[in-house]
């Protein structure tokens, strides 16, 4: 059961120098390719090395520069990022973190015609500090800090300017609102003002309806003719007194 178990062990440790082995063979190879700038079989080498080690710190830094050098940004911080997760030493892990920053800042500042992007240049400016606390005696990490730092600064003093613009423009804008609706309630209130007071109504005449003149002629025809008929009945009457008189007397 013991020479079990030690040939086991045996077996074992001849794969793990064998896979060793390999991964620095595969590194070596990847070397030379990206010495002679040939970037994509260098990436192939490294690729190897790490299907043979995924925790190989070596490959995966090596990969990110390889990855770097086809313009692949993304995917070389993304390696990067995995060295420093494997990786103990310092001045290692302060590399690690410099190439990362350098990525970030030449991402940031990538378009001429537009402004920097701040939360880009905030992650490089992050990943400068980290190279720093790792290795505080690189003076061209510093030197790129700083930069990172002051293309931030003047993009944010930019923004401040731009938002201070925007807010006077949009008081602009208000008042020539306001003047606006101040001219339009002017010109209505003129409109108004220049209306003709309206006549009182005469009163219509309804159709078959006499005028006042008319029928106060009328009337007075009417008591006239009123008149010369309570004559002539008083004239009749007193004939009929007379009449009645001599009939009495038979």
């Amino acid at each position: 059961m013991k020479k079990i178990v030690l040939l086991t062990l045996l077996i074992g440790v001849s794969t793990a120098a064998f896979a060793q082995k390999q991964v620095r063979k595969d590194l070596r190879a990847g070397n030379k390719a990206y010495k002679q700038e040939k970037f994509t079989d260098a990436e192939i080498d490294y690729r190897r090395a790490i299907k043979e080690n995924a925790r190989s710190s070596e490959a995966a830094y090596n990969l990110g520069n390889a990855l770097l050098r086809q313009n692949k940004a993304q995917e070389a911080v993304e390696q990067y990022q995995i060295a420093i997760q494997n990786e103990k030493d310092k001045t290692n892990l302060s590399k690690a973190w410099h190439n990362t920053g350098n990525v970030l800042l030449a991402t940031a500042t990538a378009k001429e015609d537009t402004p920097p992007d701040a939360n880009t240049l905030k992650q490089s400016i992050e990943a400068y500090k980290n190279a720093l606390r790792n290795n505080p005696h690189d003076d061209e990490t510093r030197y790129n800090l700083a930069l990172a730092q002051k293309l931030l600064k003047e993009q944010e003093n930019k923004d401040d300017q731009q938002q201070d613009q925007d807010k006077e423009d949009q008081k602009d804008e208000q008042k020539q609102e306001e003047k606006k609706d101040d001219k339009q309630d002017s010109k209505q209130d003129e409109k108004q003002d220049e209306k003709p007071q309206e006549q009182p109504q005469q009163e219509q005449k309804k159709p078959n309806e006499m005028s006042k003149e008319s029928a106060d002629q009328i009337l007075d025809a009417m008591m006239q003719n009123e008149k010369e008929t309570q004559e002539k009945v008083k004239e009749q009457l007193m004939k009929q007194q007379k009449h009645r008189k001599k009939d009495k007397n038979w």
